[in-house]
């Protein structure tokens, strides 16, 4: 399998408690998301990474209604879940979507793809995307080879802080994008109240099958004034 999507959540949230569940455009905002992921034509499948704390079990159970395969395990332990996808499914790389992105851009994802296919150890994020819009993505033997470095526990959080501190190490590769795409003005993750408000403006009457175009959604975004 050339590469899986794993979608990370976890209920736990300090400044929007239980987000990923919060409704979108009529469903739950990470089945929005696993709606849109679904439709989109991707050339990998998903799966949602998720822990074993039992407020996570509304998480697994949603997925598993979508039929998206779940892996559950450590809450601060994220590398470990992504190698537990890794053994489940074999992929050659994994690409990172995070539940707090309902509007994660499909062609971006289709970029990272791209990347690791030409061999890519990681894929960053492209420069001057929206907030919210981009992903990262990882080979598999990338996410071994940090395992086996023993890393310290904010390298086993965050999964590509040791390909930052040490980029020599990995073949790392960062896509070009549209210049219509490079609005770091654009805020489109969920992580606040207002964040929230403002994706339930953005996703309007639309169901998530009808915001699978990236162009689409910027045009519902007025630029900044000059």
């Amino acid at each position: 399998m050339p590469a899986i999507v794993v979608v990370q959540a976890r209920a736990a949230s300090t400044r929007l408690p239980g987000k990923a569940l919060k409704p979108l455009a009529g469903v739950p905002m990470l089945a929005f998301l696993l709606r849109r992921l679904l439709a989109g034509g991707l050339d990998a499948p998903c799966c949602l990474a998720t822990t074993t704390r039992p407020e996570d079990d509304a998480l697994a159970a949603l997925a598993a209604s979508l039929s998206v395969p779940v892996v559950r395990g450590e809450c601060e332990d994220v590398l470990a879940r992504y190698l537990r996808c890794l053994d489940c499914f074999a992929p050659d790389g994994a690409v990172r979507v995070t539940a707090d992105n309902p509007f994660t851009s499909l062609e971006m994802l289709r970029l990272a793809l791209a990347s690791l296919a030409q061999g890519a150890d990681y894929v960053a994020l492209p420069q001057g995307c929206p907030h919210g819009a981009g992903v990262d993505a990882f080979s598999a033997g990338a996410l071994r080879r940090v395992a086996d470095a023993a890393p310290d526990p904010a390298e086993r959080e965050h999964i590509n802080l040791r390909m930052l501190r040490q980029p020599g190490a990995f073949a790392i590769r960062t896509p070009s994008i549209p210049t219509a795409w490079r609005r770091p003005d654009v805020r489109l993750t969920v992580d606040t109240p207002d964040d929230y408000a403002a994706a339930l403006r953005l996703a309007g009457g639309s169901r998530p099958e009808e915001l699978l175009d990236f162009d689409d959604i910027l045009a519902r975004i007025p630029r900044p004034a000059a």
